[in-house]
């Protein structure tokens, strides 16, 4: 199929491309820069509502990537209001733009996260499990609620509840794993908190699935039926570089450094399984941490 992508230059993006080009697939990046090709590039400016909408026609296919990093830089007033406005803007502009095409693409694939859920402590929360009350809760519904016009004009929608991705090009690896590597690798807080998780071979797969499946749709959890707590993953990826893994950074510490990202993205625990995924037949490459970091690391 010809597939869009947006937000295809991040750490997704460079899994998912490549992947679905393997198995056949045309791709084609949006780009907000001047398109330099365009047999493989589409012109688009989410922050100025601005797509080459005759340059989307023909495609089958939009998956939506896009969103400022969450973990770069402290959560300022400015800052959080980048993280929500780059997600709904961009949602909601392609959304308009499938919704008003002729003929209409097939599928809507737009990323969310499962930090929809909020801070659930050691409950185990599926799809029809309520959103919470943090600020990436928040976020969270209305990115979903952006792809409504898609869901109003008949496009299939699958939006996708992304736990935390394992890539060694991105992510929480990329930063934590020259600290493991030196031995000063450790839990945050009491470790008790849990970690949602999903290789970025698994969300590439994933995508191909989605795209094969006719019955997925609606949210959907992407993440392993197998979360695990933070004291479980510093051990494990202890393990995987053969280093101790003795370091300890006190809440405190985090909140006084970081201030809500460290409250959200650190210390929050989220134990989401994939119930509709397992259901519609999916299965993972990768379930288990110790092999998935196994295959990251190699």
């Amino acid at each position: 199929m010809r597939v869009a992508v947006a937000g295809g230059s991040g750490l997704l993006g460079s899994a998912i491309m490549p992947h679905l080009e393997s198995r056949g697939h045309r791709v084609l990046q949006l780009v907000r820069r001047e398109v330099k090709d365009p047999e493989r590039e589409i012109g688009w400016n989410p922050a100025s509502d601005r797509i080459d909408a005759a340059a989307m026609q023909g495609i089958e296919v939009v998956i939506n990537l896009s969103g400022e990093n969450l973990g770069s830089g402290l959560w300022t007033k400015e800052k959080k209001r980048k993280i929500l406005s780059s997600r709904v803007d961009s949602t909601a502009l392609l959304a308009r733009t499938v919704a008003a095409m002729e003929p209409k693409p097939k599928l809507f694939l737009s990323a969310s996260a499962v930090g929809y859920y909020g801070n659930t402590g050691d409950d185990v929360v599926n799809e029809e499990a309520p959103s919470g009350s943090t600020f990436l809760a928040h976020v969270c519904r209305k990115w979903e609620a952006a792809t409504a016009p898609a869901t109003e004009a008949g496009i299939r929608v699958v939006v996708f509840r992304l736990g935390v991705v394992l890539s060694k090009v991105g992510g929480v690896l990329e930063k934590t794993l020259p600290l493991f590597k030196l031995g000063l690798g450790g839990k945050l807080g009491d470790g008790r908190q849990y970690m949602s998780w999903v290789t970025s071979e698994d969300v590439a797969r994933a995508m191909e699935f989605f795209i094969s499946n006719e019955q997925a749709r609606g949210p959907i959890n992407l993440s392993t039926p197998n979360p695990v707590t933070n004291a479980e993953f510093t051990t494990e990826l202890g393990k995987a570089v053969k280093r101790p893994t003795w370091f300890r950074a006190p809440e405190f510490m985090l909140r006084g450094a970081l201030g809500q990202m460290a409250e959200e993205m650190l210390l929050a625990s989220c134990r989401a399984i994939p119930e509709r995924l397992s259901d519609a037949g999916f299965r993972f490459k990768h379930p288990e941490l110790p092999e998935a970091l196994a295959a990251v690391l190699a």
